[in-house]
């Protein structure tokens, strides 16, 4: 087969109203004269994986020459089994403020809680299950993490008159006026001092606003916060969004130059297409949206091919505060190992276990056979 038919393989052509070569397949021995037999080697020496931007909130990066299925396996691991902590009962003391009881703890459980893998790993799961008596399990050092919020909102002294004019500021006025998750401290509870090592669980980001209050109004409750994964609850979730999309190709068929370079500069977002040296040169077609503008244009429409690559993956992945964004993508790529591990001890039981019953249904046909020669020796 030409090298062009070869490459255009792994491209997902995109044309004005349609898309072409959308399916394809690995399968060894589909294309005749090739092999495609999966090699651990060859995935090894092919798999590339590039960050463009690595910051604690935010990370953009590239998985080259892996299947679909293994991408988008990546990107629901991280969004709903990367294990967290969040805020599972609210025991509220007092609350007159004019936020309701189940509104603030609703809020106060989607405020993400920030603590190492040390203290994640060594943590239990905290069990809903209730018990054989149909009381609820009680909490244990073990398995949950105390946190408490306690506020009181005071009128400043001297604090200045509002005029006719003006209306002073609250901060000028009031003393908590606002609660902020920074409020919520942690209360350590038997020897989880100690374990936590002097980096104790908070929250992620202490600027989210929970409530307002007034003179005398008070917020005073004990939170109870578990582990728990994205697919049980969002707030467990350490990312918003993660995400990825196919890299785009721009082909030039022809040149183009002049006033025409210009036109076609416009029809792609800033920086993917220059004009250099007087004609259309694709710099960065990673920043292009594939909107297609381009191929609405007739003059345009035969002198450009657009497309997607198919086994190269830009991911980007935003933390919710509770890890770091690539600390997130190597956390997915250990529960997808692990599954994987669970998946094949079970198929190693199976195989055994027909392994087990082949071997005594072959016993009970040899049982067969020598008392069928002893009939006949008879």
């Amino acid at each position: 087969m030409p090298s062009a038919d070869l490459s255009q393989r792994n491209i997902v052509g995109i044309h004005a109203e349609t898309v072409s070569n959308v399916t394809s397949t690995d399968f060894p021995g589909h294309y005749p004269g090739e092999d495609h037999t999966w090699n651990l080697a060859n995935f090894k020496r092919n798999l590339r994986i590039k960050f463009y931007r690595n910051e604690p909130l935010h990370a953009e990066f590239d998985v080259v020459h892996i299947d679909a299925s293994v991408a988008n396996a990546f990107r629901r691991i991280m969004m709903a089994e990367v294990p967290t902590f969040a805020i599972e009962k609210v025991y509220m003391l007092e609350n007159t403020s004019v936020i309701q009881d189940e509104v603030l703890s609703h809020r106060l459980g989607l405020v993400p809680i920030k603590a190492n893998q040390d203290t994640l790993k060594r943590m239990k799961w905290y069990s809903k299950k209730p018990l054989p008596d149909g009381s609820i399990p009680s909490a244990t050092t073990d398995d949950t993490i105390v946190f408490g919020i306690d506020v009181v909102c005071e009128r400043k002294p001297n604090a200045p008159k509002p005029t006719a004019t003006s209306t002073p500021h609250p901060d000028d006025l009031y003393v908590n006026h606002s609660v902020f998750a920074k409020d919520i401290t942690y209360s350590p509870v038997g020897d989880q001092e100690e374990s936590f090592d002097g980096n104790p669980p908070h929250a992620a980001s202490p600027d989210i606003l929970l409530a307002k209050l007034r003179p005398g109004q008070v917020i005073s409750a004990q939170l109870h916060a578990v582990k728990g994964v994205g697919k049980d609850h969002a707030k467990f979730s350490p990312v918003a969004p993660a995400s990825y999309r196919l890299l785009p190709t721009i082909e030039i068929l022809e040149p183009i130059r002049s006033k025409a370079a210009e036109r076609f500069k416009k029809c792609f977002p800033s920086g993917v297409v220059e004009v250099i040296n007087d004609e259309a040169v694709v710099v960065n077609p990673r920043n292009d949206t594939v909107s297609r503008e381009v191929l609405r244009h007739e003059e345009f429409k035969d002198k450009v091919r657009l497309g997607r690559v198919r086994d190269h993956f830009m991911y980007s992945v935003e933390s919710s505060g509770q890890f770091d964004s690539d600390d997130i993508f190597l956390q997915s790529i250990a529960v997808l190992r692990s599954k994987c591990n669970v998946l094949k001890s079970h198929v190693e039981t199976m195989l055994q276990l027909e392994e087990e019953k082949r071997e005594r249904e072959e016993g009970v046909v040899e049982d067969a056979e020598d008392v069928d020669k002893m009939d006949v020796d008879e």
